[in-house]
């Protein structure tokens, strides 16, 4: 029976740091990555006010350039903390560090799409586990849990959606017609989406008494219709009762284990 390579000391250090928040250095790591995302995201909203830009375009170019290039060289330590660098690499975080560098670098090929770096501002998610908000994350746990135990109810739910703003729209557009703005059912299906969702554009509306009466109807299903997933994901969340722990597994870098849970529950490593 062949026993795995212990961990080199160098990795596993690397991995204390970047991953954890248990100990000086980790925390100050990780305090340090906050202000830096938080710093590069101030800079793609600064460069959007043409003032600003006009103002200080350089000084804002070169920021951008020095935080890109400290995400990438941290991006690649982290591949190489971890002993399943695949598994991090396809996390949701993972994914999440990738999509905050790509941005620039594509900017070389597509200018302007530098702006879609403000997805750095889904890192910050990393600071309840950062500063111990072990509340904060087991209500974060219990909401990913119960999403995904009702999406099959939500699935249905939506699809029953799908068939009514279909039904409505050939309705409408039938009883309309292109007059009133209701020149195909496509445009008549946008108008019911609108009209469901209580967002009410204005842009198309009914003038007849049939439209309008149905139009009226469309609106209180749009209300009634909010209670329905509010439900299904409350009924969820009330039977889940997760205790989480911040601890990172050392091996796919993995967050979310129970309190008490002594081997990582997505790839068996010993935590």
């Amino acid at each position: 029976m062949s026993l795995a390579p212990p961990t080199p000391r160098w990795r596993e250090r690397l991995h204390i740091v970047i991953f954890e928040a248990d100990t000086a250095g980790g925390k100050a790591f990780d305090v340090a990555l906050l202000i830096a995302i938080v710093a590069s995201v101030l800079c793609v909203l600064l460069e959007s006010v043409a003032t600003i830009d006009r103002q200080y375009r350089q000084a804002l170019i070169l920021a951008e350039w020095v935080f890109t290039v400290l995400f990438t060289i941290e991006y690649i330590l982290r591949l190489l903390s971890v002993g399943k660098p695949w598994r991090y690499a396809l996390s949701f975080l993972g994914v999440v560090d990738l999509l905050a560098i790509l941005p620039t670098y594509i900017s070389l090929l597509l200018p302007g799409s530098q702006s879609l770096v403000v997805v750095r501002a889904l890192r910050l998610l990393r600071v309840f586990r950062i500063f111990k908000l072990r509340r904060f994350l087991a209500e974060a746990e219990a909401l990913k849990r119960a999403l995904l135990n009702s999406r099959a109810k939500i699935t249905v739910f939506l699809s029953s959606v799908l068939v009514c703003v279909v039904i409505t729209g050939a309705a409408m557009h039938l009883i309309e017609g292109s007059k009133s703005g209701f020149t195909s059912i496509p445009q008549s299906m946008y108008w019911a989406i609108v009209t469901m969702t209580t967002v009410g554009y204005g842009d198309i509306a009914p003038v007849t008494p049939l439209g309008k009466g149905m139009a009226a109807l469309i609106m209180v299903f749009g209300y009634s219709m909010i209670v329905v997933p509010t439900g299904i994901i409350s009924a969820e969340i009330a039977s889940a009762n997760a205790r989480i722990s911040t601890q990172a597994c050392p091996e796919c870098s993995r967050e979310g284990h129970d309190a008490n849970a002594v081997h990582c529950k997505f790839c068996g490593a010993r935590l």
